[in-house]
């Protein structure tokens, strides 16, 4: 399935998605489709493993949008590999208003999928709204905080704390006009990186597209200690799904949980770690066919049965019998 390519703005800046069609109009009304706005977590881009999922929700009759970040992937702006997330909240409401905007879309029926540090974000950004239909945040990083003293189980206190220094020196310096100072994304176990956990880095590998790139400021884990969409989640009024890896070492599943409690969520659960959801992956499958399934059963359209009408049945004339003289 070929995707388009589609630019659109986001605050003065073009940003380019992927627009998957729904392989039908089994969920069509007469308003039109309903269309999924899709983005990756920590660093990600859109060639990065997530086409297989646009793809299975285009199966099932959504349409899917699919789009890279300002300053990531193959979208404008700089600085590049930048992570804001007031920025990307502001990226993702920009999605929303161009993939509403798609021919055949219904503007009224907007899901949002994101995983990672995405799902999260997903859940800040239908948070009081009533034009969004539908939520699935995949092992969704919702806590900053919590997440850092996960990190202190995982971690040795050591690692934690050069990425700590390089962090603040990167902080310092863009504060005094300066680049950025970067790091890799994904590193082996003992050097600095933002993912460094065994089988991280061949994990994040084997899913990167053409566009990604194995580096970002270094200032990131300052800035994820500031996020909690947790605290938004009581505000999300639709229906939400929230898939949690049960042994997930990089978002913490109990902070996931605790989103679900409170957005009153549907919750599947998976034995595995955080980057076994996407392609290659056992669980990939599966993930897609709950959240494919969860969207089906709340996104059809209602559809007026056909009562066929019961035939009346003459009942027969009774002859009485005629006596023979």
């Amino acid at each position: 399935m070929n995707p388009t390519t589609v630019a659109f703005d986001s605050h003065g800046t073009t940003c380019e998605a992927w627009h998957v069609p729904a392989a039908h109009d089994d969920l069509a009304t007469a308003t039109g489709r309903p269309v999924v706005v899709m983005a990756h977590g920590l660093a990600g881009t859109k060639d990065s493993g997530l086409l297989p999922f646009a793809e299975g929700f285009a199966a099932a009759g959504l349409d899917a949008f699919v789009f890279d970040y300002r300053g990531f992937g193959s979208s404008a702006g700089t600085p590049r590999q930048v992570v804001s997330l007031a920025a990307q909240l502001d990226d993702y409401r920009a999605a929303m208003r161009a993939a509403a905007a798609l021919p055949g879309v219904d503007a009224k029926r907007i899901v949002l999928w994101g995983i990672s540090l995405a799902g999260g974000h997903v859940l800040s950004a239908a948070a009081g709204r009533d034009d969004v239909a539908a939520v699935v945040a995949a092992v969704p990083l919702v806590d900053g905080l919590a997440a850092a003293r996960h990190a202190f189980a995982s971690y040795p206190g050591r690692q934690i704390a050069r990425s700590a220094v390089v962090g603040i020196g990167s902080r310092i310096g863009r504060l005094g006009g300066r680049a950025p100072r970067m790091m890799p994304v994904v590193a082996h176990p003992g050097e600095v990186g933002a993912f460094t956990l065994p089988g991280a880095y061949e994990d994040y590998v084997s899913i990167a597209g053409p566009t990604w790139r194995n580096e970002i400021a270094a200032d990131v884990t300052l800035e994820l200690g500031t996020r909690a969409p947790l605290k938004r989640a009581a505000d999300v009024r639709c229906p939400v799904l929230v898939q949690i890896a049960d042994f997930d070492l990089s978002a913490p599943p109990q902070a996931s949980a605790k989103a679900a409690f409170k957005a009153r969520a549907e919750v599947r659960h998976y034995p595995c770690d955080h980057f076994d959801l996407f392609p290659g992956k056992p669980w990939h499958e599966p993930a897609v066919e709950h959240a494919t399934r969860f969207l089906t059963r709340h996104l059809a359209p209602e559809r007026t049965a056909v009562v066929e009408p019961t035939p009346v049945v003459e009942p027969s004339p009774v002859v009485e019998p005629v006596e023979t003289p």
